[in-house]
């Protein structure tokens, strides 16, 4: 048995330990959270029925109405989005914000009784979200979060080159648990079968989940998903409409962050308010409404207010469907569309990633894709507890507890070459995997200079 392959079997199993030490409590995290944003719609209906639900009608107040309500009940905040009522038996929505605190107002737009209100960060849903984007940490939660993703990949390939059989009839406790193991083999079983079978969603979980990181994911978009100059006017140097969307809540579609925001004209109307609490000069908000209709945007959509003299109102709807997308840029003193982005302006790379993070989000098929990623993630938290269980049951005092050698070796060149390309693929995970390297390259020198010493 060459001692090189010995080395790098050793070497891939400590790494995989490793991972696994310090991925499991993420992932386990990283699963629940997602499993109560999966379902979303269901919980809403169980908890706020109150906020979501009003009687139908023919007529429902105009969006100018309805936001003077929404500012009279709350005079000292800033209106900051309108969520029009998506069925004619659902609540019209206003998101307000006073300081740090914001507030999704709920108001019937049958006659503007205010239905009640829920603070934006602090509910089940907005700390499940944020949590699973950045775990409520900012920008260093969210550089965890991707290179949780990156060593997940890592996890995965090395699972499967230590575990991959080698022999006649290796399959056995791979595909299914074998029924006549007992104790510490049929968990080991339990985890190779969950950790084959769930590999395909935690592959696709972990790549369609790096598109959404701060840092690669960001790049990614910045070079893959651009948009001709001439469909907007005037654009700032910095700002685009990624802007718009924050940790807890999602506005504008992932093939539309890279659009930049473009200015709106006459800024000298100046921001003095006009009657029902509007910007002088600035068109009705039951404008926007009829234009979102006139150009077919489908139920659902946010409009955000514009911010500032030169700031525009937009419309955004991160549709469930993807190719229903829409994301308009208006401006707020002439009403003119200086930008109208759709499913059918996005680039090839730009299709494939939208389609992937509704898929990744289970929003595309209803209830049986909601209950295939439901599935996909209860296998990734029982992989993840069953290697735990495992390893704290067969765990030597002071040691890491590597495992007895397979009469047969798997070969390391690919899997080097394997790893080698994700480290150049996704820069975090390649500069972490040269610090592991190093930091395990000096634990095994520590190891044989302690018999010397000795």
């Amino acid at each position: 048995m060459a001692t090189s392959d010995t080395a790098f079997y050793q070497r891939a199993w400590r790494w995989h330990f490793l991972a696994g030490l310090f991925l499991a409590p993420l992932l386990i995290l990283l699963s629940v959270t997602g499993i109560i944003y999966l379902f979303k719609p269901q919980l809403d209906e169980l908890m706020y029925p109150h906020l979501l639900q009003v009687t139908p009608i023919a007529h429902p107040l105009s969006a100018d109405r309805l936001a003077a309500v929404a500012q009279a009940a709350y005079p000292d905040a800033v209106l900051t989005q309108y969520l029009p009522p998506s069925a004619a038996d659902r609540s019209a929505q206003f998101v307000l914000r006073s300081g740090e605190r914001e507030l999704n107002l709920f108001i019937n737009p049958a006659d503007g009784a205010l239905l009640g209100a829920l603070d934006a960060h602090d509910n089940l849903q907005a700390i499940a979200r944020a949590l699973h984007a950045e775990l409520m940490l900012g920008k260093t939660g969210d550089a965890v979060i991707e290179l949780a993703a990156g060593w997940t990949l890592l996890l995965l390939c090395s699972g499967l080159y230590l575990w991959w059989p080698r022999q006649k009839g290796g399959m056995q406790g791979i595909l299914l648990p074998r029924p006549d193991r007992r104790g510490r083999l049929w968990w080991r079983d339990l985890h190779a079968v969950l950790g084959l079978w769930g590999a395909a969603g935690l592959l696709f979980f972990a790549l369609s989940g790096m598109t959404w990181t701060g840092i690669w994911g960001q790049r990614f978009a910045d070079l893959w998903n651009r948009f001709p100059a001439a469909m907007w006017n005037e654009v700032p140097s910095s700002t685009l409409s990624r802007s718009l969307n924050q940790p807890h809540q999602q506005t504008v579609a992932w093939g539309a962050e890279t659009l930049p925001l473009p200015r709106s004209h006459a800024a000298h109307h100046g921001d003095a308010m006009a009657e029902h609490g509007t910007v002088a000069g600035r068109i009705p908000l039951q404008k926007v409404v009829d234009i979102a209709r006139d150009r077919g945007v489908a139920p659902g959509y946010s409009i955000s207010l514009p911010k500032g003299e030169s700031g525009v109102f937009t419309i955004a709807l991160f549709a469930d469907d993807p190719r229903n997308d829409a994301t308009l840029h208006l401006d707020q003193y002439s009403g003119q569309v200086l930008a109208d982005v759709r499913w059918q302006d996005y680039g090839a790379v730009a299709k494939t990633v939208e389609t992937s993070v509704m898929l990744h989000m289970g929003r595309m098929y209803g209830l049986p894709h909601q209950l295939l990623m439901l599935a996909l993630c209860l296998m990734v938290i029982g992989s993840c507890l069953s290697g735990l269980w495992i390893w704290w049951r067969r765990r030597p005092a002071g040691r890491l507890g590597l495992p007895s050698l397979p009469a047969v070796l798997p070969s390391w060149r690919g899997a080097a070459l394997l790893l080698i390309g994700l480290g150049l693929a996704f820069p975090l995970l390649g500069a972490s995997l040269l610090l592991i390297w190093g930091l395990d390259a000096l634990w095994l020198a520590g190891r044989r200079l302690r018999p010397a010493r000795a």
